[in-house]
This record gives C-alpha cells, sequence and structure tokens, in this order.
C-alpha cells in the first residue's frame, strides 16, 4: 500500500510542475493570463488535495479529500480543453498534458470507489 501512495504522490508532484511549467509557457510565450491562472490553481490543488488526505483523521476525512483532488482533475481536464480550442496549446501539448490528467482521474475514480466499498462494509 505505500508503494502505491507514493508512486501516486510522484504521478500528481511531476503533474504539478508540468502545470506550473506550462503556466509559465502560457504567460511568457501566448501571452494568456486568464486561463493559465484557472488552470495554475487547479492543476496544482490536484496533489496539494491529495497530499492532504494521506493525513486525514478518518476515513470520512481521506475520502473528502481524494474526492477533492478528483474534482479538481476534472477541472483541469476542462481548461486544457479550452486552451486547446482557444489555440494556446497545439494538438501534442495538449494530448500529453490530457492524457497525463487522465490517469490520474481513473486512478483517484478508483481509490474513491475503494474508500466507500471499505466504509460501506
Amino acid at each position: 500500500m505505500e508503494d502505491f501512495r507514493r508512486f501516486i504522490y510522484v504521478k500528481c508532484l511531476d503533474f504539478s510542475i508540468r502545470i506550473s511549467k506550462l503556466y509559465t509557457y502560457l504567460c511568457e510565450e501566448k501571452r494568456e493570463f486568464v486561463f493559465s491562472k484557472q488552470i495554475l490553481r487547479s492543476g496544482t490543488s490536484i496533489g496539494a488535495n491529495l497530499a492532504e488526505a494521506q493525513y486525514g483523521i478518518s476515513k470520512k476525512d481521506f475520502l473528502s479529500k481524494v474526492s477533492i483532488s478528483l474534482k479538481e482533475t476534472a477541472e483541469t481536464m476542462y481548461w486544457l480543453e479550452v486552451l486547446h480550442r482557444a489555440g494556446h496549446l497545439t494538438s501534442e501539448q495538449f494530448d500529453s498534458l490530457f492524457s497525463d490528467c487522465e490517469e490520474l482521474k481513473k486512478l483517484f475514480v478508483s481509490i474513491v470507489k475503494n474508500t466507500k466499498l471499505t466504509l460501506n462494509s
């Protein structure tokens, strides 16, 4: 279990760094300041909420924080689509980031489902 926690934590950390670099790129290269701030907030919040969840005081607290990570992942996917459709991201950039975000979403969905099962048993 500890290996999995470390695995997802590192995935979120790496994703946050990618989002931070995307923010810098959008501001400096594309001169885009509105959507870039939104994706910075949601994209880095994913890992921050997971970090909080790992120290939850109960399974319900853990579930709540992981659920917030899942919601932030969905929001980040939305902003990626907006940025792509608005022409601020190439298809290659979009596909790479969106794929990473989808992978995080699948992991969080699995964690939420399994945690709910253990709460209900």
